[in-house]
């Protein structure tokens, strides 16, 4: 059978992919910006569009690190107005489990699900660093093998004051003068070893009873906290070798949570770039991956991994002969990337050997190594490509990040998207009327019962 091709639109913000510089990229915080690329995303019959989030302005050196694109609004807020100029387009916010509160997380999804006419998804993530805490009251008050444990509770706490309504309680009756055919609509009760709330959840029950569940991760702990509880699961393997091995990882862990495999979508991140033929769109290739990593960018990067100030570096010279600064990285603040070298003296011996044998400079190396999945040729080979990855279990669709904001997907939309419909493999309406119908999820059960206990 053959399966349809899943789409998302990544609003890039605060993101060193991002090309601020180039002259057709514009506000990065402008509603105009997000109207772009929602309408553009909806237009070509996308599933949703994807908001990631950042809780405080990363710094490097003890400086704010405006080589990444800096300020990102508020999630709800943005994904609300959106709701207002979309009809279809699915709403797809980034929100901490460990620097909130369940009952306030939950409220604003369901309303953000009511608003929209049941197009709001959750995407998951567990905040890990004390610096980001700082802003926070609780500041970085969990360890680290805590985090998925709270998400797991804050997730589960959330979904029973979604599931706190029945639906059918708000009846509206003005013959009878009854608004409610049950007075104990709403009410919950909760206790484990991090929440202890109960009360009553002032939302009813909204058009899909709960946000879509995303969850990124690639950790055991992500893979399985996913497996149990996501609805869609946000990966960076986007390569055709890995992402099989990865989809039939998180697929074969969904059985023993009472799943099936059409209960987890996966979503890689990966970018486009078209041309009229293959060799002219790499070639733009290259140019765009030289305006994403200056030399600046680069030795910013190489100290991200060194734990020093490289700033006398040449990023057109050789990476340097001294080995890294061990220890807990004090250099770089909020990067959750400087947590994928948790050896960085091993790390430096690779490149170093990476790029003599290539011959590559400090920008040359950072360029390769920062590499992501990319679909690179003319609309004609992108299409086909993508539908063999979709195709042969290496995805079940594509959050697509471009690097121009907010006119990055214009191209795609207009060119690759009829090549896939002509394929039978994405849609040309849509035809569901919640998110979680136009991705093909099942639908969810009927909450059992209403009132909550402790558990």
């Amino acid at each position: 059978m053959t399966k349809q091709i899943h789409l998302a639109a990544h609003f890039p913000g605060v993101n060193n992919t991002t090309v601020w510089s180039d002259p057709r990229s514009q506000s990065q915080i402008a509603f105009s910006s997000f109207v772009h690329l929602a309408r553009t995303a909806e237009r070509a019959g996308f599933d949703f569009l994807f908001l990631a989030e950042g809780l405080r302005l990363r710094e490097q050196g003890g400086k704010i690190y405006d080589l990444d694109v800096v300020g990102r609004p508020d999630t709800f807020t943005v994904l609300a107005a959106l709701a207002a100029v979309t009809e279809h387009l699915g709403l797809a916010g980034t929100i901490s489990s460990t620097f909130n509160e369940p009952y306030e997380v939950a409220r604003q999804f369901a309303s953000l699900d009511h608003l929209s006419g049941g197009r709001a998804a959750w995407n998951v993530v567990t905040s890990w660093d004390t610096f980001t805490g700082e802003n926070f009251r609780r500041g970085g008050f969990l360890p680290e093998e805590q985090r998925y444990e709270r998400a797991e509770r804050f997730l589960r706490t959330a979904c029973e004051l979604f599931d706190s309504w029945r639906g059918d309680e708000v009846v509206t009756d003005k013959e009878t003068g009854t608004f409610l055919t049950d007075p104990r609509a709403g009410s919950f009760a909760h206790r484990d070893a991090h929440f202890d709330i109960s009360g009553r959840f002032t939302v009813p029950r909204s058009p899909q009873g709960r946000p879509v569940i995303f969850q990124a991760g690639d950790s055991d702990a992500g893979r399985e906290f996913a497996a149990s509880a996501a609805d869609a699961i946000f990966t960076r393997h986007g390569t055709f070798r890995a992402g099989k091995e990865f989809y039939a990882d998180v697929k074969r862990r969904l059985p023993k949570h009472g799943r099936s495999r059409d209960e987890l979508l996966v979503f890689p991140a990966t970018t486009v770039v078209l041309g009229d033929t293959d060799a002219e769109a790499h070639e733009h290739a290259a140019h765009i991956r030289r305006q994403q990593v200056s030399g600046q960018t680069a030795v910013r990067f190489l100290e991200q991994v060194w734990n020093r100030d490289l700033s006398d570096l040449d990023p057109d010279g050789p990476l340097p002969e001294f080995d890294p600064v061990p220890g807990e990285n004090t250099i770089a603040k909020g990067r959750a990337s400087t947590r994928q070298h948790r050896d960085p003296i091993a790390v430096a011996r690779q490149w170093r050997e990476l790029a003599q044998a290539k011959g590559l400079s400090v920008r040359e190396l950072v360029i390769e190594v920062t590499a992501r999945q990319s679909f690179i040729g003319t609309p004609e080979t992108v299409a086909a490509e993508m539908d063999r990855f979709v195709q042969e279990d290496a995805c079940d669709g594509f959050i697509l990040v471009p690097h121009l904001t907010p006119g990055g997907l214009d191209d795609f939309a207009e060119t690759v998207v009829p090549l896939l419909q002509e394929r039978g493999v994405h849609r040309t309406e849509y035809t569901g009327g919640t998110l979680r119908e136009n991705l093909g999820l099942p639908p969810l059960p009927a909450p059992r019962h209403r009132e909550r206990t402790a558990s």
